[in-house]
């Protein structure tokens, strides 16, 4: 096994040290995404629905970086930083995987990077 980094411009970039994405064969791990305005470098304002947007924005960029698209995540693990926010995390995640659906996790955590309310992480299959 062979892995790849992958490094797409106009994503945000890791805000440590580590990857955005690794090949391995024909699966891409994408590391987890904050709600990173690429224009500003600042954490989306707004409330957890205009977050979980700009999250899922930049992992299909990234996603179409690498030759994938949304619809080839097979695993998303979301940390959400308080689970009241559970509903309105799903109404938003499914205007981006209609049908299909990759499996997915869904943790409360105290504290995120940046101070973010949401981040998510997934795999997907080329």
């Amino acid at each position: 096994m062979k892995k790849k980094i992958i490094k797409v411009s106009g994503c945000p970039e890791a805000v440590g040290p580590y990857s955005q994405a690794v090949r391995a064969n024909d699966l891409l791990f994408v590391s987890g995404n904050l709600p990173i305005d690429v224009e500003t470098g600042k954490i989306t304002e707004g409330g957890i629905e205009l977050q979980t947007h700009m999250v899922l924005k930049n992992i299909s960029k990234l996603l179409d970086g690498a030759g994938l698209q949304l619809s080839d995540i097979i695993k998303t693990t979301i940390f959400i930083k308080d689970m009241n926010d559970f509903a309105k995390v799903n109404s938003v995640y499914s205007e981006y995987f209609t049908s299909d659906y990759p499996a997915r996790s869904t943790v409360e955590v105290s504290r995120l990077p940046k101070d973010a309310l949401i981040e998510i992480e997934c795999i997907a299959k080329y």
